[in-house]
């Protein structure tokens, strides 16, 4: 948001109407994106974000879509910026999906296109860009050349010119060279879905010219500048007032990942400037697996928060940063090494960033903390090193959300960072070879309090031909904090029910025996499984966390008062003893 021209004080009525223009901009192209695109992913899921960037590359105005997306853009933009420089032109358009290039994990492929004052970009979840499973986000992927294409930078408009060839290059042929590893199994449709992207940046320059033409050049500048300044005015007394609130200016809050990794956080607030330091020291190292988080999903977390817990209206830009100094510690898993796997940091580490930053500002109990990755599909390479043309179907599903000082948590809502919606059934059922057997409100799941938790889902989905099927998910082992005395959320669950066959060994069961035929396991939080026809997967996701202890009433408050008049230090200690034991 730096600049070295000082503007004027802004006036009111234009800046609600620029902010508002701006996020218009942003809404057009998502309503751009989401008609010409063709994948259940993006189409009906709305799997994708759309903003509008300034002249450095610092988010400028979105639309609501998905957080997580929105706070790490602006590293996309501008490292494209510092790497290309004078070599962009009119008529590039630029494709990246790299963590190293402020990406956050593979399938999310953001197009940027570049004007001579700003940017506007387009970040879209593509179900398939290759790697060892379908849906290309593998449970039990160790390094990111397991989960698919990575493109640090490519111009797939090249002067107007769209480049078809070098496309296919980096989402086919690149990432099967890794051994084990497909490259895009439906091409077409990633294809696709990538042109209505560029199409989705094109509508958004249109309509900022237009604002250009309205209001003149430098107008438009001066109020790309004042949203900014505005946001940074308002997280600077958003932090003092925290300061003042909680009679500190020393915040801190931790919690664990599934594997026992810590996300460990102290705030330390500057209240004669409104700024903080976030320092995240005592996190974990970078783990094995792939729930390593980039340091542009960090910041999206963050950057949420802070605009989460501002009362007001305004839309969330890079001035929300402005007043923090976010320090990572380097070799941990929020600042992993160039090849750690990733796809999992960002859909569930940055969930877990986000309760611990909300843990310490104590502004809500945790919600689900998860986002429940399902996957399945087909196709890829095979054994003998034949690439077969298939297909891959991803989904994330919901949970319940924390409570907080005067209100319930929201049941069955995909939260935070995650914004997305789950496919409508009848679009799943026809597109892929999968029944619905249940989807609801898995009662109870949310945690017990004043104000209670909100309720996670039951979702049961049989397979309805041989397929490979994963689950990407946490909190099954840690159940999502209540804060103020409320109860946690409960932990989610994943269950395989699996026919017994003989071809598979299991025991035969006789046409007239009264003995089940199935088998209930649990597959944990993170597995892949071949699943066969008929069998099912059952997923029960985690309930938000309670805020304060329950409340009693008349009765219950009787009874315990009664104990404690009984259990008043008076008699013998073998007195005492003898009640102990008759209560």
């Amino acid at each position: 948001m730096s600049t070295n021209k000082r503007y004027n004080d802004p006036d009111p009525i234009l800046l609600t109407l620029f902010a508002n223009r701006f996020m218009s901009v942003a809404e057009a192209m998502g309503r751009s994106l989401q008609k010409t695109a063709i994948s259940t992913n993006i189409k009906e899921r709305l799997d994708f974000s759309c903003a509008l960037f300034g002249p450095t590359g610092s988010l400028v105005a979105n639309a609501p879509f998905i957080p997580i997306h929105l706070g790490s853009m602006s590293f996309a933009v501008q490292y494209q910026m510092n790497l290309l420089g004078e070599d962009l032109k009119e008529g590039d358009v630029l494709m990246t999906n790299s963590p190293n290039a402020g990406g956050s994990h593979l399938p999310d492929i953001t197009i940027i296109t570049p004007e001579i004052i700003f940017f506007t970009a387009s970040r879209g979840h593509h179900a398939d860009v290759g790697g060892i499973l379908p849906g290309s986000m593998p449970p039990t992927s160790v390094n990111i050349f397991e989960e698919g294409a990575n493109l640090v930078s490519f111009k797939i408009v090249n002067a107007g010119v769209f480049d078809g060839e070098g496309l296919l290059d980096y989402m086919c042929t690149q990432p099967a060279k890794y051994p084990g590893s497909s490259g895009c199994r439906n091409i077409r449709d990633v294809e696709s879905d990538l042109k209505a992207q560029i199409a989705a940046n094109h509508k958004g320059i249109q309509l900022i010219r237009a604002i250009v033409d309205d209001y003149g050049l430098e107008t438009v500048q001066e109020y790309m500048y004042h949203i900014q300044s505005n946001a940074e005015m308002c997280v600077r007394n958003l932090l003092r007032d925290v300061a003042q609130r909680a009679g500190t200016n020393e915040l801190s809050a931790v919690d664990y990942l599934d594997d026992g990794s810590p996300i460990q956080l102290k705030v330390v607030i500057d209240p004669s400037e409104g700024a903080a330091v976030f320092d995240f020291e005592g996190t974990g190292w970078e783990v094995r697996g792939n729930l390593n988080a980039p340091i542009s999903v960090v910041h999206s977390a963050v950057i949420y928060c802070m605009r989460a817990m501002l009362d007001l209206d305004i839309p969330l830009n890079a001035g929300c940063l402005v007043p923090l100094d976010i320090r990572i510690p380097s070799k941990s898993l929020l600042s992993p090494s160039p090849t750690a796997a990733v796809c999992g940091g960002n859909v569930l580490t940055s969930q877990r960033i986000v309760d611990v930053v909300l843990k310490a500002f104590h502004a809500a109990a945790a919600s689900q903390g998860c986002t429940n990755n399902l996957t399945f599909g087909a196709g890829g390479k095979g054994e003998d090193g034949k690439v077969i043309a298939g297909w891959g179907y991803y989904e994330t599903i919901a949970g319940g959300s924390g409570a907080g000082p005067s209100w319930h948590g929201t049941s069955g809502v995909h939260t935070h960072i995650t914004n997305t919606r789950i496919g409508d059934v009848e679009i799943l059922e026809r597109r892929y070879p999968v029944m619905l057997h249940r989807f609801g409100l898995r009662h109870g799941s949310g945690g017990r309090g004043k104000w209670h938790g909100g309720e996670g889902v039951l979702r049961e989905l049989e397979f309805l031909e041989g397929i490979q099927v994963s689950i990407l998910s946490e909190r099954r082992t840690r159940q999502p904090y209540g804060l103020e005395g409320g109860g946690p959320g409960a932990l989610g669950r994943n269950t395989w029910i699996k026919h017994l066959r003989a071809e598979d060994g299991d025991i035969q069961i006789d046409s007239g025996s009264s003995m089940d035929s199935t088998r209930n396991i649990n597959i944990g939080g993170k597995a892949t499984v071949w699943m066969g026809k008929g069998d099912r997967l059952l997923i029960e996701t985690p309930g938000g966390g309670a805020w304060g202890a329950p409340e009693m009433d008349a009765t219950a408050q009787k009874v315990q008062e009664s104990h404690i008049q009984q259990w008043e230090p008076r008699g013998s200690f073998a007195e005492r003893a003898k009640a102990q034991a008759a209560f």
